[in-house]
């Protein structure tokens, strides 16, 4: 599903241009807002969905999987660590997904491997990437739940 931008909502900051892999993510230089300039060679990663602070990136669905009328939403919570997902169907039916922000805040310093201890045995041994719990923010007490977030379950969400 590749992505669009609503032109009314993005401010051009260049949160996507940043973060989009394959650079398709612009700036327009008249009127200052981001658009994908090559929708046919997006990745569908959904990094630039992710990172827009005014929630102007949206994905448009193939036919085959959601039918013209349908909506997909994103809304990225930093306070409370999660994203949600809200796709509405054309029906009317809505399907909610929430996730678990696992990547740094921004404006957090990623750091140089040049300055960071090289991995012990125990961790060469281990089935987990080099400081996986680390840096996807598990040492601070385990894997983020709906309670350590601040929220409650819900009917109709998919967790």
């Amino acid at each position: 599903m590749p992505t669009f931008v609503y032109m009314t909502r993005c401010d051009g900051c260049g949160h996507c241009v940043d973060i989009c892999p394959s650079d398709i993510m612009h700036i327009d230089k008249t009127y200052r807002r981001a658009y994908n300039i090559e929708p046919n060679m997006c990745w569908e990663c959904y990094s630039c969905v992710k990172a827009c602070p005014q929630n102007a990136i949206d994905v448009r669905g193939y036919a085959d999987f959601a039918p013209l009328g349908h909506s997909v939403r994103v809304l990225r919570e930093e306070e409370k660590g999660t994203i949600s997902w809200k796709i509405k169907f054309r029906d009317g039916t809505e399907k909610s997904f929430l996730s678990p922000i696992t990547t740094k805040p921004w404006g957090r310093d990623i750091p140089k491997l040049k300055d960071v201890d090289g991995p012990s045995q125990e961790m060469r041994d281990s089935q987990l990437l080099y400081n996986e719990p680390k840096y996807i923010r598990f040492d601070d007490g385990g894997v983020h739940t709906l309670e350590s977030n601040g929220l409650k379950f819900k009917q109709g969400v998919v967790y």
